[in-house]
């Protein structure tokens, strides 16, 4: 299922991206993933964990959105989700622009005080 597009960012999609990568081992299957797709047992495989454990994981990055899989015969192969992290980067760029323009504002209030006498 491809991601939706960062303007459908809601709040329940929000919770459910940063949910995904609240753990540290979907995080090193996403890390993996970034290199290219990899099948479900090359994935356990480093992180030492069981099939089932790791087909869990996976479909918690999935409903992220953050990952999509295909199956050939009985290979299920994931890859990163075509625009996966867009709504995450567009989510901080949103805080870092409001952080940007309160610590604006408090330049010049300090500015306009050091030029009062």
């Amino acid at each position: 299922m491809p991601s939706p597009p960062a303007s459908s960012l809601t709040p329940e999609r929000l919770d459910r991206l940063f949910a995904a990568l609240a753990d540290g081992n979907r995080r090193a299957m996403v890390d993996q993933l970034a290199r290219g797709p990899v099948s479900v047992s090359d994935l356990a495989r480093p992180l030492d964990i069981a099939l089932p454990s790791a087909l869990k994981h996976l479909a918690v990055l999935e409903a992220g959105g953050l990952v999509e899989s295909d199956k050939t015969g009985r290979v299920r192969t994931y890859r990163i989700a075509p625009g996966a992290f867009n709504g995450l980067e567009d989510w901080v760029a949103q805080r870092k622009a409001q952080w940007h323009r309160q610590f604006d504002a408090l330049d010049a209030l300090l500015a306009e005080q050091d030029s009062q006498p």
